[in-house]
């Protein structure tokens, strides 16, 4: 089973979702904008991801600029940041078993399938 964490306003989202339909795969969708992911499944993406979580936030985002830019933060606070605003979560991510992208571009799905 194939998940993907998608924001659907996000072309790159919306492109790697048909790339994964057209590889046939039966896709779960996770609308993390309408749905905002708790603190555990935002962990479990890091953990899956094996990345920092600041790797995983959209620093170009206004959100982050006028709340949390120049400061220091530590883990526990970006990820209540990342709950807290949704659209600060990079995306589209791809989870395949116990592996996961960031995919961008959406080709980088096909890595982990």
């Amino acid at each position: 089973m194939t998940t993907i964490y998608h924001n659907p306003r996000c072309s790159k989202s919306r492109e790697c979702l048909l790339l994964l339909e057209n590889q046939s795969k039966e896709v779960t969708v996770v609308n993390y904008i309408k749905d905002p992911l708790s603190k555990a499944q935002i962990e479990k993406l890091i953990k899956l991801l094996g990345i920092n979580p600041i790797d995983l936030v959209r620093t170009n985002e206004t959100e982050w600029k006028e709340n949390y830019k120049g400061k220091k933060l530590t883990d526990a606070q970006i990820i209540t940041a990342l709950q807290k605003h949704p659209k600060l979560i990079q995306r589209p991510i791809v989870v395949q078993g116990d592996k996961a992208v960031i995919a961008r571009p959406a080709e980088v799905a096909l890595s982990i399938l």
